[in-house]
């Protein structure tokens, strides 16, 4: 089954990590293709993306001329997707790609349309950080769970994997974090078949370059009850 995932990365001012998650990726035996979308980074990203050495992997690259939101560079890099799997891969390093096999399991084996890689299941080791995100975190995912009758315990990570097929069947309008409770309500909506598995997570602080806050938090609340009830 080499060669049978799609990676999309969105980027933002990513310059101190992304080729190395770019390497990263590249040694994966599964991995077809590797589709970066940096999304008008300011620091440098492009320029580093620019001058990639050459990969074992096809890479394509693409850059929006203004910073839109990860969710809108997640639609771009969907678009361009042609393996029969796509995976969603961070910038930053705090999912390491070397869990593709085990994150992937469930749909080589035809058991899943979509996995969850949680934070919060198994033994997989992740760094400790801050109390009231993991608060809000399990507070999103409860929220979500209501509205969906899923009973996921990390709706919002960021290390999810696809069918192909089915995610660019689904409209997508969220341009920032609230992509997360968008797919997860669309995908519920279709009745696929969800799967998590733990994954090890080296979380970051802000002063580190962690982007996402309070505000991402509230718009995530408004996106749960506007896909989970209203769409």
């Amino acid at each position: 089954m080499n060669g049978t995932l799609s990676v999309v990365v969105p980027v933002f001012n990513e310059a101190a990590t992304v080729d190395k998650v770019i390497e990263a990726i590249g040694r994966q035996d599964l991995v077809g293709e590797i589709i970066v979308v940096d999304d008008a980074s300011s620091d440098g990203t492009w320029e580093k993306l620019q001058a990639l050495p050459p990969s074992p992997v096809p890479v394509q690259l693409r850059r929006h001329p203004r910073n839109l939101g990860k969710g809108a560079a997640l639609r771009t890099g969907f678009a361009l997707a042609t393996r029969p799997y796509v995976v969603i891969q961070d910038a930053d390093l705090e999912y390491d790609p070397a869990v593709y096999p085990h994150l992937v399991q469930p749909l080589l084996e035809g058991r899943a349309d979509v996995v969850y890689g949680s934070r919060f299941l198994g033994g997989s080791a992740h760094r400790v950080l801050y109390f009231w995100h993991r608060v809000g975190n399990g507070l999103l995912t409860l929220l979500s769970n209501m509205c969906t009758n899923l009973n996921l315990t990390d709706m919002e990570t960021g290390c999810k994997a696809f069918r192909r097929d089915l995610l660019q069947e689904i409209v997508l309008r969220e341009e920032r974090f609230g992509f997360e409770p968008e797919i997860t309500a669309k995908l519920a909506r279709r009745e696929a078949r969800f799967y998590e598995v733990g994954v090890p997570y080296a979380g970051r602080t802000y002063a580190e370059g962690k982007k996402v806050g309070w505000r991402d938090g509230l718009r995530a609340l408004w996106c749960i009850i506007k896909y989970g009830f209203f769409d």
